[in-house]
């Protein structure tokens, strides 16, 4: 049987962190949660990882994580809102947000399957737009994986 390589990233993630004395934030609609559970499997995982918020409901995203009203909740300045508003709250060095449509059926012109990633740090906020196929699972398996290595690449300075 082939090992999850979750528990490999999310180790980097940790070290990474530690190392830089960072602490790292998520904001999840896509995802559900998924996402913070596996950041904070991590190692001393209470020194770096402040903490995560789901958000799901496009009102709460705008009430909690200050998304601007009228944002479409599946788009790039959605998933950089949501970073943002996230490391602002837990007062993060680093935070990554996921956003998008797990399916099985296209939502609001979006098919299923497209993911948008957004990062922010003290002063700088990007995002990744990605388009996966399968069931809703799979979608949002593959969404954390690619959330966790975009973390990564954001702690270790590997986005630019």
């Amino acid at each position: 049987m082939r090992r999850s390589p979750l528990p490999d990233i999310v180790e980097d993630i940790s070290a990474a962190a530690r190392r830089a004395g960072l602490t790292c934030a998520v904001a999840e609609s896509l995802t559900s949660g998924k996402l913070a559970a596996e950041v904070g499997r991590g190692e001393g995982a209470q020194e770096w990882f402040a903490g995560g918020i789901v958000a799901y409901q496009t009102r709460v995203k705008e009430q909690v994580l200050g998304l601007e009203p009228g944002t479409d909740p599946c788009s790039a300045a959605c998933a950089e809102q949501l970073a943002r508003g996230a490391r602002s709250i837990m007062d993060a060095d680093v935070a990554v947000s996921t956003t998008g449509v797990g399916g099985p059926d296209d939502q609001d012109g979006h098919p299923a399957g497209t993911v948008y990633l957004g990062w922010a740090t003290g002063d700088r906020t990007g995002h990744r737009l990605l388009h996966f196929d399968g069931e809703p699972e799979e979608i949002l398996d593959a969404a954390v994986r690619s959330a966790l290595s975009l973390l990564d690449d954001v702690i270790t300075g590997r986005v630019h």
